[in-house]
């Protein structure tokens, strides 16, 4: 039977053969340590969880929410942009709740695009950003580039070779998975050229609270003017260790969050009500479970550039967000990410996550997430060290043991 016109759009899901792969090394025995999925292992802190339980209890918040977000959240994501970033925001219409970040993205993609309009998205980057797009009739024109000198030039070349012309720019910095930041003068670059060529900017800032060795990241909305062009969507799941909760934002211009909030009004009613309250509890706190959770980040961070440094895979020290972007060492590099990924969970019992999953331009690297603890990371370390130490000498023999299935 043939398939359905959507799903036909959609390539074969690159994570799900690791994820098979995974589950069929653990269904023998085999303990695999998964730094694959950026699935936060950190538990959300007891008093939004307390104060979850505490609603719970009152059965008027059993009954629908609101689509758009209860006002008490609105007005928390309002004041957490105010404390943070200097961006005044009206929580009536230029905020909107989501369920996950990922939902913010997929559904503002059904809100604007047409058939045949066609998107600016860096490659690699993460799915959603380019898919949202595409099973809504899009068009995604690629941009192998990083937030630099050369990333105008980029967009000048895009606009000039688009029929018709680019409808949105997809931006994520941090970003998943590069873990690469921009600046605040890269903004005010992309937002003079969005303004003058009438694009539309969508930022994903999911990882804008979890960073290392410097300033906070920015949001693009503080370049004055910003928010006549953008939208921003952000996430609780990392920030507080909440990824199970699928709470998220979305802000900026009024415009954009109300075709977002309308298509939102015939798809859901929100996220649980508790929810949406515990989230603005979470926002309204005093900012301590959030420096707590980069701490631990920071600190896994450095014993993973560490440890895999010592175990003879060098890694640069990601600046910001949970994951590493690690280039495949030189012996391996012309097997691809999915390839050299396999051989990880079947000789080393690791996982991560192939680069090409993240678009072609990412099949020189894999990315690995902090969510192990960090004894487990050493000891994926030892694992690899082992692998590398045996392997190394004759790559070209060593194949993933699915090959032979």
């Amino acid at each position: 039977m043939e398939e359905f016109h959507k799903v036909r759009r959609l390539p074969p899901y690159v994570f799900e053969q690791v994820n098979r792969l995974k589950a069929s090394a653990r269904s023998r025995g085999a303990d695999i340590i998964d730094l694959g999925m950026g699935n936060p292992d950190l538990p959300t802190p007891k008093a939004i969880v307390d104060k979850l339980c505490e609603v719970v209890r009152d059965p008027r918040t059993h009954r629908y929410s609101s689509s758009r977000g209860i006002p008490g959240l609105r007005r928390a994501q309002a004041a957490y942009y105010a404390r943070r970033f200097s961006v005044k925001l009206n929580p009536d219409t230029q905020v909107v709740a989501t369920l996950g970040s990922k939902e913010g993205f997929a559904n503002m993609a059904q809100a604007i695009t047409a058939p045949g309009d066609v998107i600016l998205c860096p490659n690699p980057t993460y799915p959603i950003h380019a898919f949202g797009f595409i099973m809504s009739g899009g068009v995604i024109r690629s941009l192998q580039v990083e937030p630099d000198d050369g990333f105008i030039p980029a967009l000048e070349r895009g606009v000039r070779h688009s029929i018709p012309k680019p409808l949105a720019l997809i931006l994520n910095y941090p970003s998943n998975p590069t873990a690469l930041v921009a600046s605040l003068d890269f903004y005010k670059d992309v937002v003079a050229f969005a303004k003058k060529n009438d694009i539309i900017i969508l930022s994903d800032l999911a990882y804008s609270e979890i960073y290392f060795d410097g300033n906070p990241p920015p949001s693009v909305l503080q370049v004055p003017g910003a928010i006549d062009v953008c939208v921003e969507f952000t996430s609780m799941s990392k920030t507080f260790s909440m990824p199970g909760w699928r709470m998220g934002f979305a802000v900026g211009n009024e415009r954009l969050i109300s075709a977002l909030t309308r298509v939102k009004s015939y798809l859901d009613y929100g996220a649980f009500t508790p929810i949406q309250v515990a989230a603005a509890h979470a926002l309204n706190g005093d900012g301590a479970d959030i420096a707590e959770v980069r701490d631990i980040y920071h600190k896994r961070r450095d014993v993973m550039v560490d440890a895999f440094g010592r175990a003879g895979w060098t890694i640069p020290a990601p600046a910001a967000s949970m994951f590493a972007w690690a280039p495949i060492p030189e012996p391996f590099r012309h097997l691809g990410s999915l390839e050299f990924s396999k051989l990880l969970i079947e000789h080393a019992d690791v996982a991560v996550a192939p680069g090409v999953g993240f678009g072609e331009h990412g099949d020189d690297h894999v990315r690995i997430a902090l969510v192990e603890n960090e004894h487990r990371i050493r000891q994926a370390a030892r694992n690899i060290k082992r692998f590398l130490s045996t392997s190394a000498k004759q790559p070209n023999n060593v194949v993933p043991l699915s090959a032979h299935r």
